[in-house]
């Protein structure tokens, strides 16, 4: 893995701030996907992974790795994510957020790119509001946000409604992949736009494009990867529009 350059860092961090100042303390908003943007690795997935492991064989198909992968390819990828939260339809959240935590608690160490950390803290330190926005399910992916020093309810992802206390198969909020991301950032924020965006595939693209100011591209998949080459895509865009990016394999033999 390449190591994120202290210089570029630097160039960010005095980017955000000459923006910041610009604003002229004005209410100011940033978003991050999470996996692949914040960690190295998949938080929706592991869950996944550990509800069949642990606690939902009984509700989930005889494959349902196979029958996750077969919704994203045959209906859509939204269809495929929002099944992800439908899954957990009369349980009640309480539990599910208990497993969640046992399933980041299991990672470890967490592979964050402290790169992503460094700059999550300095915008706080300028009072900026950040936000996670992913495509998994939020209850997943909360558990998470404190090892980027963000707290849970800064978490925005994909979700169902809670009735007294059970979650439903009923969607709430936007689907947050491609466009809707910036859908459910803005139901969030109240239609705030957000001044730096930061993503790693082809699904983050509408929200790196919806930022006033500044964006990021990050890039570590391995080509066995099936983000390998979307990530490829992104780092030749944000190289095409001038975007700040990095890749982790640079330097790599790998094609």
């Amino acid at each position: 893995m390449s190591p994120f350059p202290e210089e570029k860092l630097h160039q960010i961090l005095n980017s955000i701030d000459q923006t910041l100042d610009q604003l002229e303390g004005q209410p100011a908003v940033a978003a991050f996907d999470a996996d692949g943007t914040l960690w190295n690795t998949d938080m929706g997935e592991a869950f996944f992974q550990y509800q069949i492991d642990h606690c939902l064989g009984d509700r989930l198909p005889p494959d349902p790795w196979q029958h996750y992968h077969k919704m994203k390819e045959e209906a859509s990828p939204q269809a495929a994510y929002l099944w992800l939260a439908q899954i957990n339809a009369g349980l009640p959240l309480e539990q599910v957020q208990r497993w969640a935590q046992e399933s980041v608690e299991k990672i470890q160490p967490v592979p964050v790119f402290e790169a992503s950390k460094s700059i999550i803290d300095h915008l706080l330190s300028r009072q900026v509001q950040v936000y996670i926005v992913t495509a998994s399910i939020e209850w997943a992916v909360q558990p998470a946000a404190p090892l980027v020093g963000l707290k849970p309810e800064n978490v925005i992802g994909i979700r169902t409604k809670v009735k007294e206390g059970l979650i439903t198969s009923e969607p709430e909020g936007s689907i947050t992949y491609r466009e809707g991301k910036v859908q459910g950032l803005k139901e969030r924020t109240g239609h705030q736009q957000a001044f730096f965006c930061a993503g790693n595939t082809e699904g983050d693209l509408p929200l790196l494009e919806s930022s006033s100011a500044l964006r990021l591209v990050m890039a570590a998949s391995l080509p066995d990867n099936e983000n390998f080459s979307t990530e490829r895509k992104m780092l030749q865009i944000a190289k095409e529009r001038s975007w700040f990016h990095h890749d982790y394999l640079e330097g790599t033999s790998y094609l």
